[in-house]
């Protein structure tokens, strides 16, 4: 069973993002559930960095378009980061769907 403190760290993880990240990095290294989620977490912000900064990209070749590539963006953004806020919160430690696995490769 996990401990409430431990989700409580891992909805920070998510909910904070990046800082959620260095946070848990830095206070709870040794907690493997609020780590797991961490890390999960940083997947999701680095993969949206780069799904928004390649929809920029995209603006001058797909400019009526970009305003619908935005929106799926934050869409899937959106319900990727309430699923782990779920998982956080419900004490599971399921990878994210897309990019779950990207985040078990990271060493700490």
């Amino acid at each position: 069973m996990v401990s409430s403190d431990s989700k409580l760290w891992a909805f920070l993880a998510y909910f904070l993002s990046i800082v959620g990240f260095v946070l848990v990095l830095a206070m709870k290294k040794n907690d493997r559930f609020a780590l797991y989620h961490a890390k999960q977490s940083l997947v999701l912000f680095i993969a949206s960095v780069i799904l928004y900064v390649a929809a920029m990209l995209l603006t001058p070749v797909m400019l009526f378009f970009i305003f619908y590539i935005f929106w799926v963006i934050y869409i899937v953004v959106f319900v990727l980061w309430i699923i782990g806020i779920v998982n956080a919160v419900t004490g599971k430690t399921k990878p994210l769907p897309i990019i779950g696995g990207f985040a078990e490769k990271f060493k700490f």
